[in-house]
C-alpha cells in the first residue's frame, strides 16, 4: 500500500513564525506588553456594582481581555505542538517556560475580574450585563467567573500563589514531561537491541512473547525515574491540598467537579452504576483469555489482537492511509459535516501522526482560537487502537470546529463534555467498522475492540480514580513513598478489575508512566473519560430512535457545552437527568449487549 496518499506530518508554519525566529520573539514581546498593561489596569479597577466609572472600565477592558486570551491560546498551542513533536528540543522548552512565566499575569486579570464580580449585588450585576451587547452575549462566562471567586484566596495571596506556581506546581508537571520525553526503552527487534521512545513501544502485538518483553522492558525503564515521578506527584498533590485547605473546601474533589461543571451527586451516581454492573465484563475477559490460549489475562494481554480475527481477514496492523480513510468514511456516513471536517483536517495538514523517535508520548488535540483551527497529535504505529485514537482526537477537533463562531469565552467547555465528543467519534467509527465487517473473525475483532474499550473506561480509568482519591487522602498526612504509591495502584486495579487478571499480571507501577496524573493545570484528569464514554454510548444508542434529527441535536449539545452546566446541557438537548441512574444504566445496557455479541461469536 502506498503510504504517501496522506501526509502524517502537520503544518505548523502557517500558524506563526518559527519559535526560534526574531518575528516570533516580537509577537511574544508584544503579547507580554499587552498582558502586562491589562493586568495593571485591572489591578486598579474597583468592583462591579454602584460605581459607574468602574462598570464602564470593565465593559471596555473585557473585549480586550478576550483578544489577549485568544493570542495566549494560539501561542500556547503553537509551542506545545512544536515541543510534543520534538520533545528533546531545549529551545522549545525554553519558549514554553517563557510563556509559562507570563501565566501569572493572566491569573492576575482573572483574579481581578472574579473579585470584582463577587462583590456585586445580583441586581447590580444584572443591570451591568444588560447595559452592553458584548456582556449580554457572554452572560454565562460572567456567571461562571463569579462562581470561580468562591475558589479564590484573598487577592494578594491569590496573586502570590499564581507567581509561585510557575516554579512550583507547573514546574513539577514540566519535570515529568522532560523525564518522560528523555526516557528510552530498550527492546529486542529483529534480533537486535534498539532504543525507542515510550510512544513507540507496542503492547498490542499478536505474539505474546513480544507483548511480555515490551511490557517488562518498559516497566524497567520507567522504574529508573520512579522516585523522581513520585516527587512530582507528591508535590503536585501537596500544593493543591494546601490551597484547598486554605479555601476551606470539603475535599480534593470540589475543584475538579467545579471545573467539569458537574454536581457531586452526578459523579457518585455514575460510579455507583459502574460498580454495580461492570461484572458484565468478566465473561468477556474470560472469553478473550480462552481465545488467546490462556487461563487468565495479564495486564499486557488486554490489548492483544485475537488470532481468530486475523484468520477472518483482519490484520492486527493497518496503514495510516487506510485508517484515516476509514475514519472519514465512518464520519461521513453519520454526518456529512463531520466527514467533511475530517477530510478538511487531512487536506489542511492539521494532523501529526508520524512514527519517529523524539516525540512526546500520548495524543492530544489543541485549538488555535484566532486561526479557528485545531491540530491533532499522535504517533501512529499501525494498530486499530491507533485508528480509534485518531477518531478520538478528531472528535475533539470537530467539537472546537462547531464552536468556532461562538464568542471565545463560550468556546471553553469542561473536560468531561470534551471527552463526550471524542468518545462519541470513536463510537461512530466502531459501529461503522462493525457494519462493514466481512467475516465472523473480523466482526469478533471489532467487538473485542469495543469490549476492550469498555474495560478501559469502566475498570482501568476507575482504577486511576480510586488510586488518585486514596492517594490524596494519604497525602494530607505527608508525602507518600514510591513503594506505597505502587501498593495503592495495585489495590485499585484489583478492586476495579474484580480481581479478574492473572495474579502475576498486574501493573502496580502504572502510576509512574501515566501522563494524566502529572498535568498541573487539571486535577483528577481521568474520570471525565469514563463520563464521556458512558454519555456518548448512551447518546449514540438514541440515534436510531431520533433518526435524521440526531446529528443536529448532537451538534446542539456540543454548542451547549460552552454555555451551560453539564447537567443542563444534556437536559436541554436530549431530556435526560444525569443525577438519576436511568441514563447510565441505559449506557451499560449497550455494553452488556456488546459483550453478549462477543460471547456468541466465541
Amino acid at each position: 500500500m502506498n503510504s504517501a496518499r496522506h501526509s502524517q506530518v502537520w503544518d505548523l508554519d502557517s500558524i506563526l513564525p518559527p519559535p526560534e525566529s526574531p518575528e516570533f520573539g516580537k509577537i511574544v514581546d508584544d503579547y507580554r506588553a499587552r498582558l502586562t498593561r491589562l493586568a495593571e489596569e485591572t489591578d486598579r479597577l474597583g468592583p462591579i456594582g454602584a460605581d459607574p466609572a468602574a462598570n464602564a472600565a470593565w465593559t471596555r477592558l473585557l473585549p480586550e481581555y478576550e483578544g489577549v486570551e485568544s493570542l495566549a491560546g494560539d501561542l500556547g498551542s503553537f509551542i506545545g505542538c512544536h515541543s510534543a513533536a520534538d520533545a528533546g528540543n531545549r529551545a522549545f522548552r525554553q519558549v514554553e517556560a517563557k510563556l509559562s512565566a507570563l501565566d501569572p499575569l493572566r491569573e492576575r486579570i482573572a483574579t481581578s475580574l472574579e473579585f470584582a464580580l463577587q462583590s456585586a449585588a445580583p441586581a447590580q450585576l444584572e443591570a451591568w450585563i444588560a447595559s452592553n451587547p458584548w456582556l449580554q452575549a457572554n452572560r454565562f462566562f460572567i456567571e461562571q467567573r463569579r462562581k470561580n471567586a468562591s475558589l479564590r484566596l484573598p487577592k494578594p495571596e491569590e496573586t502570590l500563589a499564581a507567581d509561585l506556581a510557575v516554579d512550583g506546581l507547573h514546574a513539577w508537571g514540566r519535570l515529568f514531561d522532560r523525564l518522560s520525553g528523555d526516557l528510552r526503552i530498550t527492546v529486542m527487534e529483529k534480533g537486535q537491541l534498539v532504543e525507542k521512545s515510550p510512544s513507540q513501544v507496542r503492547f498490542d502485538s499478536p505474539e505474546r512473547s513480544i507483548r511480555e518483553n515490551n511490557f517488562f522492558a518498559a516497566d524497567k525503564a520507567w522504574k529508573t525515574i520512579a522516585d523522581s515521578c513520585a516527587d512530582s506527584l507528591n508535590h503536585l498533590a501537596g500544593t493543591r491540598l494546601t490551597l484547598y485547605r486554605r479555601l476551606g473546601l470539603k475535599d480534593h474533589l470540589d475543584v475538579p467537579l467545579h471545573r467539569n461543571r458537574l454536581r457531586r451527586e452526578t459523579l457518585e451516581t455514575m460510579w455507583r452504576v459502574v460498580s454495580e454492573r461492570r461484572k458484565c465484563l468478566l465473561p468477556y475477559l474470560s472469553g478473550k483469555a480462552k481465545l488467546l490460549g490462556l487461563d487468565r489475562l495479564c495486564w499486557y494481554d488486554t490489548q492483544a489482537p485475537l488470532p481468530q480475527a486475523q484468520e477472518g481477514g483482519e490484520s492486527p496492523r493497518i496503514s495510516y492511509d487506510d485508517g484515516l480513510e476509514g475514519v472519514i468514511r465512518a464520519f461521513r456516513a453519520f454526518s456529512p459535516e463531520l466527514g467533511d471536517f475530517a477530510q478538511l483536517c487531512d487536506d489542511k495538514r492539521w494532523i501529526e501522526a508520524e512514527n519517529r523517535a523524539g516525540k512526546r508520548q500520548g495524543a492530544f488535540c489543541t485549538g488555535l482560537p484566532t486561526k479557528r483551527e485545531s491540530r491533532v497529535f499522535m504517533t501512529f504505529t499501525n494498530s486499530f487502537d491507533n485508528v480509534s485514537t485518531l477518531a478520538h482526537e478528531l472528535g475533539h477537533a470537530y467539537h472546537s470546529w462547531v464552536l468556532r463562531e461562538q464568542p471565545l469565552f463560550l468556546q471553553d467547555y469542561p473536560m468531561n463534555l470534551a471527552e463526550t465528543a471524542s468518545t462519541f467519534a470513536e463510537a461512530v467509527l466502531a459501529e461503522d467498522r462493525l457494519q462493514h465487517s466481512r467475516s465472523k473473525g473480523e466482526k469478533l475483532g471489532i467487538l473485542d475492540h469495543m469490549c476492550s474499550d469498555a474495560v478501559a473506561y469502566l475498570m482501568n480509568i476507575h482504577a486511576r480514580f480510586v488510586f488518585e482519591d486514596r492517594f490524596h487522602q494519604e497525602r494530607r498526612e505527608g508525602e507518600v513513598s514510591t513503594a506505597r504509591l505502587s501498593e495503592l495502584m495495585l489495590a485499585a486495579q484489583k478492586e476495579t478489575y474484580l480481581d479478574a487478571l492473572d495474579p502475576a499480571g498486574w501493573y502496580p507501577d502504572f502510576w509512574v508512566s501515566k501522563l494524566h496524573f502529572y498535568i498541573s493545570g487539571l486535577p483528577f484528569y481521568n474520570f471525565p473519560y469514563t463520563f464521556g464514554f458512558l454519555l456518548s454510548t448512551g447518546l449514540f444508542a438514541l440515534a436510531p430512535e431520533l433518526g435524521a434529527s440526531f446529528p443536529q441535536r448532537y451538534r446542539d449539545l456540543l454548542i451547549a457545552t460552552g454555555c451551560q452546566e453539564t447537567e443542563a446541557a444534556v437536559k436541554s438537548t436530549f431530556g435526560y437527568d444525569l443525577a438519576a441512574p436511568d441514563f447510565w444504566n441505559r449506557s451499560l445496557d449497550v455494553v452488556e449487549r456488546r459483550v453478549s455479541q462477543f460471547l456468541e461469536l466465541v
